[in-house]
């Protein structure tokens, strides 16, 4: 295929499925390198920089004031450092917080923060000098034990580590999203992006970027959950995109890369018959508060009950 025809050929896909980010074209190792610190590695669910850096640069313009209330190692305010944005991040772990410290200081970072705290509480950890001036809220929600790790080769076997957010003596850790059940997670989304109505400028814009992720077999349509939560929080979607987990080639052809567990679960599940297929994208969701809206309450119905229209799929 000669180059023009491979170009050609990317436009018809892009003008066919909308808005595509090429945010996989380095693998996600290459894109930290030399950005991040080494500690960074562990967490079970990190964004991919890229496509951070896509949201910032489409939605915010230099000196911006960006907020992840979910904010992990730091992943989205490194990336606006980097872009000339000002950044603050809650995370509920210290662990992370301290990770997330660590990589704003490594990016060279003079006006952004990290504040460890729970995000429900998002407009008790802000003072009011923050209220009205964040252009961009871009984060991601936990996905739990869909989460995946590294996996390392041993005498006995292949093991797996880093796949789990935290682990206290006794238990996982109490109050973390990630562990609460799919209820409670869309609940307490819902609280965290109801939350920001105080902090986001008039025509800001509210980015999630969600993947749909497995119960099992079954495969749960995160991003019309999440977009359900949004609604009930008054937020308007206003644009939905697609952040590509794999690489395009110069031929256009498509490359994925998934986790060797996510392979492997798959190629396990196929073998029994079960026709599954590898999660190739993230959908990224756009909003934007629309002033005189209120969120959604819908008496007699639980957040539960409203999102149940995203029914799983196998």
């Amino acid at each position: 295929m000669t180059a023009p025809a491979a170009q050609n050929r990317r436009d018809a896909a892009r003008s066919a499925i909308g808005a595509i980010w090429p945010t996989a074209q380095h693998s996600p190792a290459s894109q930290r390198r030399e950005r991040y610190v080494a500690e960074s590695m562990a967490h079970p669910a990190k964004m991919l920089p890229a496509v951070a850096a896509e949201a910032i640069r489409r939605y915010t313009a230099s000196g911006d004031l960006v907020l992840d209330p979910m904010c992990g190692i730091g992943t989205t305010l490194v990336e606006a450092t980097h872009l000339g944005r000002r950044a603050i991040g809650i995370e509920y772990e210290p662990r992370w917080a301290d990770i997330a410290r660590a990589n704003l200081n490594h990016a060279g970072a003079t006006s952004s923060a990290v504040i460890a705290g729970d995000a429900r509480q998002l407009d008790q950890l802000l003072p009011a000098e923050f209220h009205k001036q964040v252009a961009l809220v871009l984060t991601s929600p936990p996905y739990g034990h869909a989460t995946h790790g590294r996996v390392s080769t041993h005498p006995d076997g292949v093991r797996k580590s880093d796949y789990r957010y935290t682990t206290y003596q006794g238990g996982y850790g109490r109050g973390n999203l990630a562990y609460v059940g799919n209820d409670r997670l869309l609940d307490g989304f819902t609280r965290i992006l109801t939350n920001t109505h105080r902090l986001l400028r008039p025509g800001g814009h509210v980015v999630i970027t969600v993947r749909p992720w497995r119960d099992h077999i079954e495969l749960i349509d995160g991003p019309s959950r999440i977009a359900a939560c949004a609604q009930a929080a008054g937020l308007t979607l206003v644009d939905r995109c697609v952040a590509l987990l794999g690489r395009i080639t110069d031929t256009g052809d498509y490359i994925p890369r998934p986790s060797f567990f996510h392979r492997d679960f798959i190629t396990r599940q196929r073998a029994r018959g079960v026709p599954l297929h590898l999660v190739a994208h993230e959908d990224v969701l756009i909003f934007r508060l629309e002033q005189e809206q209120r969120p959604c309450r819908q008496e007699g119905l639980s957040l539960h009950e409203r999102t149940q229209t995203a029914t799983p799929n196998r």
